[in-house]
């Protein structure tokens, strides 16, 4: 048997899924991330729960796929960006992992902001979102400022990332897609920008050589912390939201280059061989010489969550789904405001009257996601010029709410072959890695099958 791994390094669960030359999943380990939380929005993952989390979601992968880890022939992964440990001049964690969420570097954002404000901070960095207290740097200039002594000894400072490629191929190298996050690279030369090192007062020499996504790290040393066998090809990642859109088949031909996640964050994202950094949205090194736009919004799924756990607790979300199918288009003038969950009771809805159903405010909260996704494509692509979406992310399994994209942003959406995108578009960069398919296009194209088109009505 010929498995290669995929690993998600997600905020909230670890997956790890093996699939076969056919693209098949045959095995996955989902676990949870044991993070350490504080009272003081502190979120921690110290190195030993990270391993053991990873042989966790590795075991039960296995015993799904009824494989040895023998049977793996290339290993890749997506990943969360701006979590960041230090190490010290043997390569022992310092500190443990910082996840992105936490919010100890939030009195640094000044001296970030000084960064930011360069004229030639976006163009070179292709980062067009505010500096903020869970960015990477904001937390080193805190551990600099607040524990002398352990930035005294630091040598490395490795994101989650590179502390997973550097245990699995024992060198120091990273991936430009993940890092293209940090607000410290230079995009068009994929190195670190000196005059961030310089504003910051970092040393180059802290970070990871950023390897293009999709393209050879280094192979499996002997005794690595996951117990697999040495010499196992593995290939750099790239950023968990890049390579979910690669794993639904953005950017193959017989797909298309925009993809969509619906989850609890609403994110749109671009495959692209243009470099045109935009306000409001992140630019990041793609696959080979190519780049990835990416724009997100807080108002996805987790808005229909609140009203069904507020509202309609005796109801699951697909029992809402359901009911707002039989809702006509404009919920019969029920609106519901961007973020209402954020307003008093009902209050972020607006037209409300007596006649309105359950079903009526989840629609209107589905219509409501989708025109704030129109408004994030729009922000990435010249109007006129969408004509079709590929959909991930939990909305992507609803044909109601397919359908109301379609409808409202006139363009095509599509429902691919695809279990897991983080963990499938790891494992095609894994499969060419391990010699299965000449390029990572030709794996996307090879593996991806649309399941179902979802045209325009009106």
């Amino acid at each position: 048997m010929e498995l290669v791994l995929g690993i998600d390094l997600g905020t909230s669960y670890f997956k790890l899924g093996l699939f076969n030359r056919g693209g098949d999943l045959v095995g996955l380990g989902r676990i949870e991330v044991p993070m350490i939380t504080g009272l003081d929005e502190t979120f921690e993952l110290p190195a030993d729960r990270f391993w053991d989390t990873l042989r966790k979601g590795l075991s039960s992968a296995l015993q799904q796929a009824k494989a040895t880890p023998a049977d793996i022939k290339g290993i890749g992964y997506s990943s969360q960006a701006n979590t960041v440990m230090l190490l010290d001049c043997s390569d022992n964690p310092l500190t443990p992992l910082i996840s992105w969420k936490d919010q100890r570097g939030a009195s640094e954002v000044a001296a970030l902001q000084q960064l930011w404000n360069r004229d030639d901070f976006l163009h070179t960095t292709g980062l067009g979102i505010a500096p903020g207290g869970g960015f990477a740097a904001a937390k080193l200039l805190w551990i600099r400022r607040n524990q002398p002594a352990v930035w005294s000894r630091a040598v490395r400072a490795m994101t989650i990332s590179d502390y997973l490629l550097f245990n699995l191929t024992g060198s120091y190298v990273g991936d430009a897609g993940s890092a293209s996050l940090l607000g410290l690279l230079d995009q068009t030369s994929r190195s670190w920008w000196g005059e961030a090192m310089t504003t910051l007062e970092l040393q180059e020499s802290l970070f990871s050589q950023p390897l293009t996504p999709g393209t050879p790290a280094g192979k499996t040393p002997t005794g690595n912390p996951l117990g697999l066998p040495p010499d196992i090809p593995v290939a750099a990642g790239s950023l968990d939201h890049h390579f979910a859109a690669v794993g639904a088949g953005a950017g193959a031909e017989n797909t298309a280059s925009v993809a969509e996640s619906t989850g609890t964050v609403l994110a749109a994202l671009l495959c692209t061989d243009k470099y045109d950094p935009k306000p409001n949205s992140c630019t990041g090194a793609g696959t080979q010489d190519g780049y990835y736009q990416l724009a997100f919004d807080s108002n996805g799924a987790s808005v229909l969550e609140w009203y069904q756990r507020t509202f309609a607790p005796k109801l699951s979300v697909g029992d809402l789904v359901k009911r707002a199918g039989g809702v006509s288009p404009g919920c019969d003038g029920l609106i519901a405001l961007p973020y209402c969950n954020t307003y008093p009771h009902l209050d972020g809805f607006t037209n409300r009257n007596d006649r309105h159903t359950q079903g009526h405010f989840a629609r209107a909260i589905m219509e409501s996601v989708a025109l704030s996704l129109k408004g994030l494509l729009g922000n990435l692509i010249p109007a006129g010029e969408l004509s079709r979406v590929v959909s991930t992310g939990g909305g992507a399994k609803s044909d109601l709410w397919l359908q109301i994209k379609a409808n409202m942003l006139n363009a095509e959406f599509v429902r691919t072959n695809c279990l897991e995108p983080a963990a499938r578009g790891a494992a095609k960069s894994a499969a060419v890695t391990a010699g299965w398919f000449p390029s990572l296009q030709q794996a996307s194209e090879t593996w991806t099958k649309i399941v179902k088109v979802f045209e325009p009505q009106h």
